[in-house]
């Protein structure tokens, strides 16, 4: 006689999911785009969104792979002809992000990692409220935020003091995330963020076939 699970019966299909956009904002130099790129190489099924920006390459950059760098006149044409899912203004320089990608990704049921400004994410939250995950990173201290932007060598003393200047109102917007980390630890702050991941890849809507996966499941009781 077979126990139950036994019965020798064609094995269920495992439920699939729906993929989601999962959103890292941060003032600058609290981590963000370190976390993101260790995401990325830790964790499968997910990519990078990969915004345009009209802001001048840094030296350790690669287009096409950390930004696509166009100019004002490109982003302007790929804005008004609704190309972009979301855009801001930055600290005088255009960022967006390309629709079409993005798209393609979450169909193909697989997640999409943006390393975007509050302004951004506020956008995707409106457009995608239901596919949208967004995560919070905060300085463990107005010290270390200090000392990481003013250590960077890869920008002005100037842009980094208007990026200093402009933290306060930044981080105003945590309280507009689902998900706020304290990014004091980079391994610990990394475990929470992929905890995150993992928990929202669980959810009970994104699986897209579990409605017929319980019925099959009753049904073979």
């Amino acid at each position: 006689m077979h126990e139950h699970g036994e019965t020798g019966s064609t094995p269920q299909e495992a439920p699939q999911r729906k993929g989601f956009m999962l959103v890292l904002s941060s003032p600058s130099g609290a981590g963000k785009t370190s976390l993101a790129r260790k995401l990325l190489e830790v964790e499968s099924d997910i990519a990078p969104s990969i915004s345009v920006t009209t802001r001048s390459r840094r030296p350790t950059e690669t287009d096409g792979v950390d930004y696509w760098f166009v100019t004002p006149e490109q982003f302007t044409a790929m804005r008004d002809r609704g190309e972009l899912l979301e855009w801001a203004n930055v600290f005088g320089n255009l960022y967006g992000t390309p629709k079409m990608p993005v798209e393609q990704t979450l169909e193909a049921g697989s997640d999409v990692l943006f390393d975007i400004d509050w302004q951004g994410g506020a956008q995707l939250r409106k457009a995608a409220p239901h596919d949208v995950v967004c995560v919070f990173i905060l300085p463990p201290s107005a010290e270390a935020l200090r000392h990481r932007l003013r250590s960077r060598a890869t920008e002005s003393p100037e842009v980094i003091e208007k990026r200093l200047a402009g933290a306060p109102h930044e981080i105003d917007a945590w309280q507009d995330y689902q998900y706020v980390i304290v990014n004091d630890d980079f391994d610990q702050s990394l475990a929470n963020l992929r905890a995150i991941l993992r928990a929202e890849r669980l959810r009970r809507e994104r699986q897209t076939r579990l409605p017929e996966f319980v019925a099959q499941l009753q049904q073979e009781l």
